[in-house]
């Protein structure tokens, strides 16, 4: 928790520091760490000479992202700490040096239930939850919709929480098409692509979280993402290390959803 709390109080410092000192308009729809999405965020909430200097000083594009792929369920309890925890407080920090790509799947499988298509670890909720996560992403892309993602994992009702927590960050797509999305044929092809990603896994996945780095996957770097992941995306990264990863890594405790 402290790690979390660090990160929102730097995101938030950041985003206040990097724009004056000064909140938007009330017009603005937005939280800060959208501001420099889009440009037409940016015009909106009156920041688009701010965002246009904070892209000017960014790390150096030349070298590659660490890329993260991260296949996990929906109400795995492991996966909601590893997300809350680790992944979206590392990524609020180095997210200039990292991507983070989200797999909703996990130790699914393409056996059709009463209700769904797919039979799901933790039952019929989890299926759905699945589905309204891949759907959010097709939606928003996966920048805006970790957002939304963190947002449903850390709250105490994961599906409860989908409507608000996309209302919140992304307020201009509605949750009519989300629903239809989940209860479609739209919602059913992006799980099935989800499926087979998680299919393709080599080695293959046998507990989720499964974290791969560049497409890669070692127990090493898991056991290392699992207790320090902000650590090691420094350790990991190619170019100039950002002030950020001069810290001291902090670590915590791991945690699997075995298949059964």
């Amino acid at each position: 928790m402290k790690l979390l709390l660090l990160a929102v109080l730097l995101s938030i410092s950041a985003d206040w520091r990097a724009f004056g000192g000064s909140h938007p308009k009330p017009a603005c729809r937005y939280p800060p760490s959208q501001w420099c999405r889009s440009l037409e965020i940016a015009i909106e909430c009156k920041v688009q000479k701010q965002c246009m200097e904070l892209r000017a000083i960014r790390a150096n594009e030349t070298v590659p992202p660490v890329s993260i792929t991260l296949y996990y369920e929906t109400l795995c309890p492991d996966c909601r700490v590893f997300i809350a925890q680790q992944l979206f407080p590392t990524w609020l920090m180095l997210q200039d040096i990292m991507s983070v790509t989200l797999v909703p799947y996990g130790n699914a499988k393409e056996v059709p239930s009463a209700n769904s298509p797919f039979t799901c670890q933790h039952g019929e909720p989890e299926c759905r939850g699945n589905m309204i996560e891949a759907c959010i992403i097709h939606f928003t892309g996966n920048s805006l919709a970790f957002h939304i993602i963190y947002c449903m994992e850390s709250s105490v009702d994961v599906l409860g929480a989908a409507q608000p927590c996309l209302q919140l960050y992304a307020p201009s797509v509605s949750w009519s098409s989300v629903d239809a999305c989940v209860k479609g044929d739209l919602g059913y092809r992006l799980m099935q692509a989800n499926a087979a990603m998680t299919r393709a896994l080599n080695p293959a996945h046998t507990h989720v979280p499964w974290v791969t780095f560049n497409g890669e996957y070692t127990e090493e770097n898991e056991d290392k993402a699992s207790s320090s992941l902000f650590h090691l995306v420094c350790e990991l990264y190619k170019g100039v290390k950002p002030p950020a990863c001069n810290g001291a890594p902090v670590k915590l405790s791991r945690g699997l959803c075995k298949m059964q």
